[in-house]
């Protein structure tokens, strides 16, 4: 396993879990309380990183059913999974990542119909399934992430076309790099098509474009195009 580059997916995951929103969602995002400080925890300040999964401990700790809570901080145990992983502790590491995947799974359990749960768990797995090396092992979790994003589109259906370019195209391109990555071609297509329709002149569009041309996508195409910046 790679994780010395796992700080794309607080790439991936910031970038979605920050704007791909249910419509019925609360004012008070759970997101927007911590967001700022796992991106930058992510990206190297561990202080920031502790103060965020404090955040989800304290909210777990008045509700333990609080399932955005227990997603982030379980995408925050991933990721001190690979910071184990890359000192060298790979019994640690190893336990983390399991406790990790356990919390996110456990708060998509809990909401399975809430944006703000699946696409958090979607995109760090699909951006964590690019880092291995054994495609065994990343194939399932490239499976779940795109039943987290087929879930997501499902639930925006009556309201997808009224979001932004970068909601839209962020899960749109998920969905198509994720099967094209497990080889589902004609699902991709269909999806990298309806990128390029609907958001003609786009990053997304480009990538499409680009995949339909080609079949291939860097990592740096495939998703967290425009991120803290578009909205």
């Amino acid at each position: 396993m790679k994780f010395s580059t796992l700080i794309v997916i607080a790439a991936s995951l910031v970038g979605m879990a920050a704007t791909a929103q249910d419509s019925t969602a609360p004012a008070a995002r759970f997101d927007m309380q911590v967001r700022n400080d796992f991106f930058a925890g992510f990206t190297g300040d561990q202080e920031a990183l502790l103060r965020a999964m404090k955040i989800c401990e304290e909210a777990l700790a008045k509700d333990a059913k609080n399932a955005e809570a227990l997603v982030w901080h379980g995408a925050g145990t991933f990721f001190e999974s690979g910071q184990s992983f890359q000192a060298g502790d790979m019994a640690k590491g190893q336990q983390l990542w399991q406790l990790g995947l356990k919390e996110m799974d456990e708060a998509v359990q809990l909401a399975p119909d809430r944006v703000g749960v699946r696409v958090p768990r979607g995109a760090t797995l699909l951006t964590a399934a690019r880092r291995l090396q054994n495609p065994a092992m990343a194939r399932p979790l490239i499976e779940t992430a795109i039943g987290d994003y087929e879930r997501a589109l499902d639930v925006q259906k009556k309201s997808f076309d009224s979001l932004g370019a970068h909601p839209r195209g962020e899960l749109l391109l998920g969905l198509a790099d994720g099967y094209a990555r497990l080889g589902n071609e004609d699902q991709a297509k269909t999806y990298f098509e309806r990128i390029r329709t609907a958001l003609p002149g786009s990053p997304y569009a480009a990538s499409a474009d680009k995949w339909l041309a080609t079949k291939t996508l860097a990592p740096r195409e495939a998703g967290c195009l425009g991120c803290h910046v578009a909205k």
